[in-house]
């Protein structure tokens, strides 16, 4: 099978979100990235804000956990100084995810092939009083 085989969506740059990203981390807490907002010519773009990230890695029991998460900041001291508080969130955002897909998980009927034929002997028999 050759790449012109895929049928692949039509993938593009959208030239009016362009960022430029810097990178600050302590290599040891974590990671804040800030992007700038550029024009398709890489000119600072005004129109837009600034946006904060953050990274960080949690050791659990399963293994590491990567966190990826939003900063509502404007300047890198106050990124700095939100970032524990958005550790927090992007952790109880994390197991309230890992509940949820828990609940879905438990909640779907698995049905053995032939299962109609299963579901007819099971249910011939159960007798209701």
């Amino acid at each position: 099978m050759s790449i012109q085989d895929l049928s692949l969506p039509d993938i593009k740059i959208d030239a009016t979100s362009l960022y430029r990203e810097e990178v600050f981390t302590d290599r040891r807490a974590g990671t804040l990235r800030r992007l700038l907002p550029v024009t398709a010519d890489g000119a600072p773009d005004a129109a837009r804000p600034v946006l904060w990230l953050g990274q960080t890695q949690l050791m659990t029991p399963g293994g590491v956990l990567p966190l990826g998460f939003e900063i509502e900041a404007a300047t890198l001291p106050e990124a700095i100084e939100k970032f524990p508080n958005a550790v927090h969130k992007a952790v109880e955002d994390a197991i309230e995810e890992a509940q949820q897909m828990r609940r879905e998980a438990g909640s779907r009927i698995v049905v053995p092939e032939g299962g109609a034929a299963l579901g007819q002997s099971l249910a011939s028999k159960i007798k209701l009083p």
